[in-house]
């Protein structure tokens, strides 16, 4: 391995001191979250019985960042955690009903890819535990048609026989306790149908119907079961991720090939479909089978209950996907085609550019403005000059936002980080982490004052309150926008490692920052802010070691002319104490091999 080193001594700036305060926050209160809001055995203190499918991702999520915290750096404690939490809450999710063989045994992919995130993060964590290479290889067969009772697959016409499966097979009837406690959330969206009665969906296409009323509610179920638990959509696509899972601990062929079957099923769906990937795909494989011939309305499709982005997100996360197992970046053309498709039909609505949201019997409604972070990540992940010419024209619809702001699960929107790495932002690293800690402690004063009564809390309760963020570690650390909530694989360009330790992440007193992201190459610089002990830091190209460096140029010296590298999977940089190493590495995308294992293990 090339070995880097640091050259002179360097004061540390705002953004590393505040890189380790960060970290060494979430370490402490990683252990406080656990302490409040947990049994000795781990069990969330909550209720003795929750009905209904919904839930189980929502326990998983509490906890869900754990093992990827420990990934990027935290503590051994942190990791240790992690593992005890997923067994705790898989035990008591099985005792309500939720899960059943360690999976949940029937949910749509939306709520699949939520929880998932927590094992896919065992992964990158640590590669040689052998229970969590059992559990990969068992999930993924589920999807495959090698487990009988799990009857998910049907290899011949190439799809996910139900939007609701899991480890109990397909869910061709939902019954009403299914929905039991998901109701009060559904009376707030726009009607599944614009046939159920109450609702006028001719005058109003968004029209809302009443899931609390157990009357509107039957027909709904009725129609539901009808129309939306038979076949294929495309949200079941998230389910690549679990395939791929399974494909970065063994390396086997037949996962990266179903991976692409799936993805190429779905393409030629949208290409009989006249560009537009339709939303149901019945028992036999054909369109809108269920539907009355209707290519919209199915479940999570382009009608309800998300519409737009319930399209869009699993074509990203099934194209990057391919792509990690390929290196081919045309997997994504299928997510590009809509995006185009959608910006087409967009117009202007009270001075401003609008694309539709839904489609429904009229046609196209509920105009919003583009979200761009698909343009976004399509520029992180693939880099081509068309994705490239994509991301300008969302610029050209305004400004990147500078405002931070943390959604669902602690994510960071990747606006701001996009136009740090575009140079337009460079404060942008030092109010991140200042932002992240601030929230870190808006959520430990919640906890602080959390005392009412845990049988009436909300499902959702604990992972509005986990204090561990690792967005803004994986944009500052990785230089990756972060990962797609609902079910993405932790895609970024770079990966860290303490080689000294013998453990993925950051070592300790070490801070990282990616300033720039280019088609082949990264700029890096990394600090070791302890006063007296020299640091080693390993940077491995890819966070599955899928690409390889090819050049490295110093920039923290005269002489910045890039240097020929053999193509290395990763390189080491030593530090000296209080030094600091600024550098752009010159890659090769996706040139090797994906997996899990650490660059020691020999076996890359």
């Amino acid at each position: 391995m090339t070995a880097l080193q640091s050259i002179t001594r360097s004061p540390a700036p705002a953004w590393a001191r505040l890189q380790r305060q960060l970290i060494d926050r979430m370490n402490e209160c990683a252990v406080a979250f656990v302490e409040r809001y947990t049994r000795e055995d781990g069990s969330l203190v909550w209720r003795d019985e929750w009905p209904g499918m919904d839930g189980s991702d929502d326990g998983y999520e509490s906890f869900g960042t754990f093992p990827l915290f420990y990934a990027l750096g935290g503590s051994p404690t942190v990791h240790d955690l992690s593992r005890r939490q997923w067994s705790a809450v898989t035990k008591q999710f099985t005792a309500y009903g939720q899960v059943h063989r360690e999976f949940d045994a029937y949910y749509d992919w939306m709520h699949h890819g939520e929880s998932n995130l927590y094992l896919y993060a065992f992964g990158l964590a640590d590669p040689n535990v052998a229970l969590d290479r059992d559990r990969a290889l068992r999930f993924a067969g589920m999807y495959m048609g090698q487990d009988a009772e799990a009857c998910n697959w049907d290899a011949e016409l190439r799809m996910i026989r139900s939007p609701i499966t899991g480890s109990r097979g397909p869910r061709f009837e939902m019954t009403a306790e299914d929905w039991c406690t998901h109701r009060p959330v559904l009376a707030d969206y726009l009607s599944p149908y614009e046939d159920v009665p109450g609702i006028d969906a001719g005058r109003d296409p968004a029209a809302v119907a009443n899931w609390n009323d157990d009357a509107v509610f039957a027909e709904i179920l009725k129609r539901m079961n009808a129309r939306m638990a038979h076949g294929d959509v495309p949200l079941n696509l998230t389910a690549t991720s679990l395939v791929t899972h399974a494909f970065l601990y063994t390396g086997e062929e037949k996962y990266r090939q179903w991976v692409l079957d799936y993805l190429d099923a779905w393409r030629e769906r949208t290409e009989d479909n006249g560009g537009i990937t339709p939303d149901n795909v019945g028992p036999t494989g054909r369109i809108g089978e269920c539907m009355d011939g209707k290519w919209w309305g199915g479940y999570y499709g382009w009608r309800w209950p998300h519409g737009v982005f319930s399209i869009l997100e699993p074509l990203l996360i099934a194209g990057t996907n391919a792509q990690l197992l390929t290196g081919d970046g045309s997997h994504l053309d299928l997510l590009t085609s809509q995006l185009d498709a959608l910006w087409e039909r967009g117009r202007v609505q009270d001075g401003t550019f609008k694309i539709p949201n839904h489609h429904g019997d009229a046609g196209w409604f509920a105009y919003h403005e583009p979200d761009s972070s698909y343009a976004i990540r399509l520029r992180a992940i693939r880099g081509t000059a068309e994705d490239g010419a994509r991301l300008s024209r969302y610029a050209e619809l305004g400004p990147w936002s500078e405002h931070v702001h943390f959604g669902k699960g602690g994510q960071a929107a990747p606006q701001p980080w996009q136009a740090f790495i575009d140079g337009s932002d460079p404060a942008y690293p030092e109010r991140l982490m200042m932002r992240a800690l601030e929230e870190v402690e808006r959520r430990m004063e919640i906890m602080a004052h959390d005392d009412g009564d845990s049988s009436e809390w909300d499902v959702h309760h604990w992972q509005e309150i986990n204090p561990v963020l690792t967005d803004p570690l994986v944009q500052l650390t990785m230089g990756a926008p972060g990962v797609v909530y609902h079910g993405g694989l932790c895609h970024a360009p770079i990966r860290h490692f303490d080689p000294v330790a013998r453990r993925p992440g950051l070592p300790d007193d070490v801070s990282a920052l990616v300033s720039r992201v280019q088609p082949e190459s990264v700029e890096l610089e990394v600090i070791n802010l302890h006063p007296s002990q020299a640091r080693e830091l390993l940077v491995q190209a890819g966070a599955f070691g899928e690409h390889v460096f090819t050049g490295v140029a110093r920039l923290d010296v005269a002489d910045e002319s890039i240097r020929d590298l053999p193509d290395l999977d990763s390189l080491t940089i030593q530090l000296a104490p209080s030094s600091s190493v600024h550098v752009r590495l010159v890659m090769r995308r996706f040139s090797s091999t994906a997996g899990y294992a650490f660059p020691w293990d020999g076996n890359r």
